[in-house]
């Protein structure tokens, strides 16, 4: 029997040290610790059970909301309430913009450097990146310019000296399998998928006020915020507030025409690039799909409840 240690675990969002016992490959048992004491526990000890989201939620900054609204529905459970149906839709929209963010960020910017060789997309052919692009995706609008341009600022940004993020990890590692081509693709969209997220986190802030840490949760239903700026104070106030005549309310025409227009932007993004660079990263590797499967169902559903209980 062998033990072997991994601390700290890389691309997790807090320390994570992972213990496990092998033998010939198969692990027969397994220790997880977290090893930063946050003391979110102590902080909501005898605090009111109605502003406990408003501090859960500051246990992370990247998951955005997801403990706020884990901590309404636990007090609603323990109190019996049903939501309104206004506010369930708002924390639907709220949630499912997250929903779409997350998978798009933990891929590009978490995991994909697992699965590429980002250093190889320095020698990549742009007119061969496009060739696979379009044989993974119909809808792909990218065109030679746009992968030329992807090398460029990749080769700029390692010549500069930042290659940090890019380093080859060394043999075994899962990008050997990817071709350059492959990783030039995947990087240009990491590169996108940067200013794409801009946009989702504009929904999240019409509905929420902030991200991260929206302020809209309330036990027993959703508060939309005031128009960014919020009214104006009466003189002789100092420093006036003037409302941002860009972010028009959430639930009024203009705001709701405007955070359609983004979830239309994310579900195009998501179908012709994400989903396509998933799907061939995953055939490049097909032996890891069976690696800690379990009973191999993927399927998680509940998220997004259709009634207002």
């Amino acid at each position: 029997m062998t033990r072997l240690t991994i601390d700290p675990v890389t691309r997790v969002g807090g320390h994570l040290r992972i213990e496990v016992e092998h033998s010939d490959g198969v692990v027969s048992d397994a220790w997880s610790s977290g090893t930063m004491y946050r003391g979110m526990e102590s902080i909501l000890l005898g605090r009111d059970p109605r502003e406990a989201w408003l501090l859960a939620q500051r246990v992370c900054g990247a998951c955005v909301g997801v403990h706020a609204m884990a901590s309404v529905r636990a007090v609603e459970n323990a109190l019996g309430l049903t939501i309104p149906r206004n506010a369930r839709s708002i924390r639907n929209l709220f949630m499912g913009s997250e929903f779409v963010l997350d998978h798009v960020v933990h891929f590009y910017h978490q995991g994909a450097l697992d699965w590429i060789d980002p250093l190889s997309a320095l020698s990549a052919d742009p007119a061969a990146t496009l060739a696979l692009a379009r044989s993974l995706s119909s809808g792909s609008r990218s065109n030679v310019a746009y992968f030329r341009d992807a090398r460029d600022r990749l080769a700029g940004f390692i010549e500069s000296g930042g290659s940090g993020p890019f380093v080859d990890d060394g043999p075994g590692q899962a990008g050997a399998t990817s071709s350059p081509e492959t990783s030039l693709m995947v990087m240009a969209h990491y590169l996108e998928a940067l200013d794409w997220q801009r946009r989702i986190v504009q929904m999240q802030t019409l509905l929420g006020g902030k991200s991260p840490h929206p302020q809209m949760y309330l036990v027993g239903g959703a508060a939309v915020p005031v128009p960014w700026g919020g009214p104006s104070p009466a003189p002789p106030r100092e420093h006036p507030g003037q409302i941002d005549q860009r972010a028009p309310a959430a639930l009024s025409a203009e705001g709701l025409a405007a955070m359609s227009a983004v979830a239309n932007e994310a579900r195009a993004f998501v179908e012709q690039v994400y989903v396509p660079d998933v799907m061939a990263i995953a055939l490049a590797n097909p032996g890891w799909a069976r690696l800690g499967r379990g009973y191999g169902n993927y399927l998680s559903f509940g998220e997004f409840p259709l009634d207002e209980r």
